[in-house]
C-alpha cells in the first residue's frame, strides 16, 4: 500500500503542472478578444504619379452622374452580413472474415489413429471476425446583420481595402463584429452598402466577453481532458 502511495504523490505534481499548462493555452486560445489573425492581403505595383492641377486634385473628384459611394481612404461603406453556411459529412464502414482450417488425422495401415474409437490427431481451426463503424457531423452557421467600416487603402486597380469593427456592451457581457476585406467599386450598390458574400480574403469574427460567454465556455480542466493530444 505504501508504494502505491509514493508513487500517487510522486504523479499528483506532474499532472498538476500539466493541467496549468492546458490551462493557461486555453486560456490564451479562448481569451482573444479580437479572434484570429487577418488573412493576407496582396501586394499590387504602386498606382503612377498623376499630376494635380489649380482644380483637379486626383482621388478627390467628385462625379455629377453617379451615387457617392465609397471609393477613397477614410470613406465610409456598410457591409450587409448575410453568412449563411451549411455542412454535413457521414461515413459508414462494414468489413467481416471467416476463416476455417481442418487438419484430418493421419491413417496408419488405411486405418485412422483412434483412442476407444475417437481420433486423436485430427483437428481444425475457425475464426470469424467483423467490423461496423458509423460516423456523421453537421454544422451550420448564420450570421445577418449590417457592419459599418472604414476604407483603409484603395489599392491601384480600384479595389477598397475596407476594415471596421463593433462593440456592443449589454447588461454584463460585451460582443465584438470585426470585418476586414477587399470590396471592388463595382459591387457597391447605389445605397453605399455590399452583402459579405462579396468581399474578397473576407475575416469576419464575432466573439463575446462576459458572464454569458465564461458560462457558455467549457473550464480549463474540461479542456484539459478533452485535449486530443491526451493518450487516453
Amino acid at each position: 500500500m505504501r508504494p502505491l502511495i509514493a508513487r500517487l504523490a510522486a504523479v499528483l505534481p506532474r499532472l498538476a503542472l500539466a493541467a496549468a499548462l492546458a490551462a493557461t493555452a486555453g486560456c490564451a486560445g479562448f481569451g482573444a478578444e479580437h479572434g484570429p489573425a487577418e488573412p493576407e492581403m496582396p501586394e499590387l505595383a504602386a498606382a503612377p504619379p498623376s499630376g494635380n492641377g489649380a482644380i483637379y486634385q486626383a482621388g478627390y473628384e467628385a462625379p455629377l452622374f453617379e451615387n457617392p459611394t465609397a471609393r477613397r481612404a477614410g470613406d465610409i461603406l456598410t457591409i450587409r452580413l448575410v453568412e449563411n453556411t451549411n455542412a454535413s459529412k457521414s461515413s459508414s464502414t462494414s468489413t467481416s472474415k471467416a476463416t476455417a482450417v481442418t487438419l484430418p488425422g493421419p491413417t496408419i495401415g488405411g486405418r485412422p489413429v483412434t483412442v476407444n474409437g475417437t481420433a486423436i490427431l485430427s483437428g481444425g481451426v475457425e475464426n470469424e471476425a467483423s467490423f461496423d463503424g458509423e460516423g456523421s457531423s453537421r454544422q451550420s452557421n448564420r450570421l445577418n446583420g449590417d457592419l459599418t467600416v472604414t476604407v483603409v487603402r484603395r489599392l491601384p486597380n480600384g479595389t477598397l481595402l475596407v476594415r471596421g469593427e463593433k462593440w456592443i456592451t449589454i447588461n454584463q457581457g460585451r460582443e465584438l463584429v470585426r470585418v476586414s476585406g477587399l470590396v471592388r467599386q463595382i459591387d457597391v450598390e447605389p445605397d453605399n452598402t455590399v452583402p459579405s458574400s462579396k468581399v474578397a480574403n473576407a475575416s469576419i469574427t464575432y466573439v463575446g466577453k462576459g458572464a454569458l460567454a465564461d458560462a457558455s465556455a467549457p473550464s480549463w480542466l474540461a479542456r484539459f481532458f478533452m485535449s486530443p493530444k491526451l493518450p487516453f
